[in-house]
This record gives C-alpha cells, sequence and structure tokens, in this order.
C-alpha cells in the first residue's frame, strides 16, 4: 500500500477530507495553493527562463487564472484554448501557439487575434504560416527520442529530423517569416534528466550551423515541459533537474545562453489534484483466485486515460490510509462495457482485504491530463466533475 503521508501532509489531507467528504462522486479536487506553490518553485529553480503553462495539462479558468495572475505565459494547442485564454485577460503577446497539427484557418485565427509566434515541424505547415501569418516568429520542433526513459513518450508524432529543421529555417526566411528558435520535448514525467543535454547538444550543434553557414541567428530555445509529478515511480526532485539542465546549458552555450522558454503542464498542476472514487463492485473470476477484481466508478474514459499501458502510476489510498492493516493484490477497472476499462492488471496494486463496495478510494497526482481527458457521455456517464480549493 502508498504511504500516504510521502505526498500530502497530514493537515492538508484532514482539510482536503472536509471539502470531499460533502461533493458525490466520482469527482476532481484541485487544490490552487499547490499549483501556486509548484510555479513559485519553478520559476525559482530557473530564473532565467520564460514559463509557458501548457494548458492542455488542465484547461480550467480557475487554473489559467491562478497562474496567469503570478505573470505566466501560455502554450496553446488550439483555437479553443486560444478563447477561454484571451477571455480571462491574457494579451496575446504572452501566448504561443505551440501545436504543430493545426489548420490554415486556425492559424488565420490566431493571427487575427495577435498571436505572433508559431511552433512547426513541416513544410506544409511553414507554408500555411507564412500565408495566414506573414511575418510571424517561428520555431521549429526536431525530435527527441526518449520513449525509454519518460512515462508518456511524446516521439514520433511531433518534430522533425535536424536536417529537416534547417531547411525548414532556411525555407521560412524565403517566405518572409522570422527564424526565431529551436524546440524539442523530451517526454512527459522524464525521469532521465540527461535526456534534456543530448537535446540541448542537438540545439546548440543546429544552431551554430546556421548561423555559420546561412547567416541565421536563432535567439531562443523551447525546452516543452518533461519535468515530473509525483507518482509512484521515483523522481529527482525539481532542484536536481535545474542544475544539471544549467549546467548542460552553460556547457553548450556559456554566458551566452539563448531566451530560454519551458511550457510545464504536469508538473505544476498534477500534485495539486485529487481524484476522489467510488468501489462499485468487489469480485473474483473463480472461486481460488487470489486477485480481486475492484470495480469503480471512474476509470480510463473518466479521468485515469493515462493509466493506458499503465504507463501513468498514480498513488492511490482509501480514507485512514493505514498501512499496517493487512492488505493484498488487486485489479483495479472502471465502470463501463469496455474490457480496455482496466487501469492496473499487472502492476500490483494493494488495498487491505477489508474494504467493502461503497468506500472511497483516492487517487493522488490527479491534477494533470484527467478532467480534460475524460470522455463526453461513454455509456452515458458524465464527464468527472471539478471543484476547487484556495
Amino acid at each position: 500500500m502508498v504511504e500516504r503521508s510521502d505526498y500530502i501532509s497530514d493537515a492538508e489531507w484532514e482539510r482536503f477530507l472536509e471539502f470531499s467528504d460533502k461533493l458525490e462522486t466520482p469527482n476532481l479536487v484541485i487544490n490552487l495553493r499547490t499549483i501556486k506553490k509548484n510555479y513559485l518553485k519553478l520559476q525559482n529553480s530557473f530564473p532565467y527562463a520564460d514559463i509557458y503553462y501548457a494548458v492542455k495539462a488542465n484547461p480550467a479558468a480557475e487554473v489559467i487564472k491562478t497562474v496567469a495572475d503570478l505573470g505566466s505565459n501560455f502554450d496553446i494547442a488550439s483555437r479553443y484554448e486560444l478563447d477561454k485564454v484571451l477571455a480571462l485577460g491574457v494579451e496575446p503577446e504572452r501566448i504561443t501557439y505551440g501545436n504543430t497539427i493545426k489548420k490554415a484557418k486556425d492559424i488565420a485565427y490566431f493571427f487575427e487575434k495577435g498571436v505572433r509566434m508559431f511552433a512547426t515541424d513541416s513544410k506544409e505547415d511553414l507554408k500555411n504560416i507564412a500565408k495566414f501569418a506573414p511575418g510571424s516568429k517561428i520555431y521549429v520542433r526536431i525530435l527527441v527520442e526518449n520513449s525509454a526513459t519518460a512515462d508518456w513518450p511524446l516521439s514520433r508524432k511531433f518534430g522533425c529530423h535536424p536536417d529537416m529543421a534547417y531547411d525548414l529555417f532556411i525555407k521560412a526566411r524565403e517566405l518572409s517569416l522570422t527564424p526565431y528558435g529551436i524546440s524539442f520535448h523530451v517526454g512527459s514525467q522524464q525521469r532521465d534528466i540527461g535526456q534534456w543535454n543530448d537535446a540541448i547538444a542537438k540545439t546548440k550543434y543546429l544552431m551554430t550551423s546556421l548561423e555559420e553557414e546561412e547567416g541565421i541567428n536563432l535567439k531562443m530555445i523551447n525546452m516543452g515541459g518533461g519535468f515530473p509529478a509525483s507518482y509512484i515511480d521515483p523522481t529527482n526532485d525539481l532542484k536536481e533537474y535545474a542544475s544539471e539542465i544549467t549546467r548542460y546549458l552553460r556547457d553548450d552555450f556559456g554566458d551566452d545562453i539563448p531566451q530560454i522558454i519551458l511550457e510545464p503542464g504536469r508538473s505544476l498542476v498534477g500534485d495539486a489534484g485529487i481524484l476522489t472514487s467510488e468501489i462499485v463492485l468487489i469480485s473474483r473470476k473463480n472461486n481460488t483466485a487470489l486477485n480481486r477484481w475492484v470495480y469503480l466508478d471512474t476509470g480510463k474514459f473518466n479521468g485515469l486515460i493515462e493509466t493506458l499501458g499503465e504507463s501513468i502510476k498514480y498513488p492511490v489510498v482509501t480514507r485512514d490510509c493505514n498501512t499496517s492493516k493487512k492488505s493484498a493484490n488487486v485489479i483495479l477497472a472502471g465502470p463501463t462495457c469496455d474490457s480496455m476499462d482496466i487501469m492496473y492488471e499487472d502492476c500490483k496494486y494493494k488495498l487491505p482485504t477489508d474494504i467493502k463496495s461503497g468506500q472511497r478510494l483516492y487517487w493522488l497526482s490527479t491534477g494533470a491530463y484527467t478532467s480534460s481527458y475524460a470522455s463526453v457521455e461513454f455509456n452515458g456517464f458524465p464527464p468527472i466533475k471539478t471543484y476547487f480549493m484556495n
């Protein structure tokens, strides 16, 4: 069983229970204090960097306003996110269109709203930016292999080979766009800090080549996200990430470090959320089965999609969190009529042997990519409701 106190203090746990006991399950409670604390920690760890919150991690207006008031900029993936952020009074100068997969009409929409910095990784997209967002700054996303050490890899679909990125910058100049920077993403929940070293080295080589051979002087590195939340698999503290990444930058750039952009999502909001579910049913598949099946009123289609492939391993606790109780392995599954709706089967989660239907289970560190991934109406279940604590 998980030791709850490793993730949340006794005082905060009691405060959460007092708030959540009145709510019907399933629900997600976001602690805005934790988001503020995480933002300030990141800002202090990377004082030279500009923070662009990745809205997709948790697009709630309350979350956006919290980080906006702290001075955050925003990484936007769609026109719908853009409308939400602009409606909260964020200036377009604080926004980048970070999605490399976008419709031409959406590029035009962003440009009309005042956004002037766009990510790209393909020739067709670059041509659309030149046509519908003339003169804008562009940054090219390069491929970074990270599947082995990131819990949620982001390679293959996004980015291009550095050789292609080189050509895209030349083409951007020809199209009267402003070649501005290079971006990469080492994978979400990246536990190997050395992945940043490899990516920064590739970036430095590409920037130097463009300047020396083409006279193109890039001014920015967008290092994406990748910083961890507190799940079961251990990670280094953020200060270790900051120390090592800063050293990598100085090794390659000396005192002439370009503008650095960070796009945190999970690391800002992940630890701020607790998802509460109710046990619907407990069963065994045969009379001698050792493992119990524990069916909950939420699952992969209503907040827990990142358990796909058992990639993200959330801490799961009961109310009293008494780890001295007798416990046994369980299989955790959701309520829907889909056999894929099993969160953990291979990874051996333990729960007390005396748990019963009707009791609540609490999924810690679920503030990121839970409510925003939830289905609209699969099996008729409504999207998970989100509440906010100050």
